[in-house]
């Protein structure tokens, strides 16, 4: 697998229809989510000052959505880190493997959405920023 780095994630626009009776946003695999989706879980009711993430994954990839209020995306690849804040439902950020993530800053209200690849898979995680760091110099 090639290295992945900060600058292979990128935000994506999901298409948005609306109308008086409010908006639609529709994700289908391999179009808006460059994988099959696999597992989708949400974090929600994150106190304020909470992180969550502080991980990576080997082949894990990611589309990360805001589907209500805000948050920021702090990505990491061991050598630069990027900030990316996400505070609209039809924009997510396509995160591959391999790069360390935290995600903090979430307001009140917040919803993070994840489109993952893979069903989960404890072996898959890189749970220290170390052993990240090595996994990193190894690949």
């Amino acid at each position: 697998m090639k290295p992945t780095t900060v600058d292979d994630c990128k935000l994506i626009k999901i298409d948005q229809i609306g109308d008086r009776r409010g908006h639609i946003s529709v994700v289908e695999n391999n179009r808006e989510v460059p994988f099959e989706v696999k597992r989708v879980y949400y974090l929600y009711d994150v106190p304020s000052g909470e992180e969550r993430g502080g991980h990576a994954h080997k082949e894990l990839q990611q589309l990360i959505v805001a589907v209500s209020g805000s948050f920021d995306i702090v990505v990491d690849d061991g050598t630069k880190k990027e900030t990316f804040s996400l505070n609209r439902p039809n924009k997510g950020l396509y995160f591959p493997a391999g790069l360390w993530r935290e995600i903090n800053n979430f307001s009140s209200g917040a919803i993070c959405l994840v489109l993952a690849s893979h069903t989960y898979d404890e072996k898959d995680y890189i749970r220290g920023y170390q052993d990240f760091i090595s996994y990193k110099n190894d690949t």
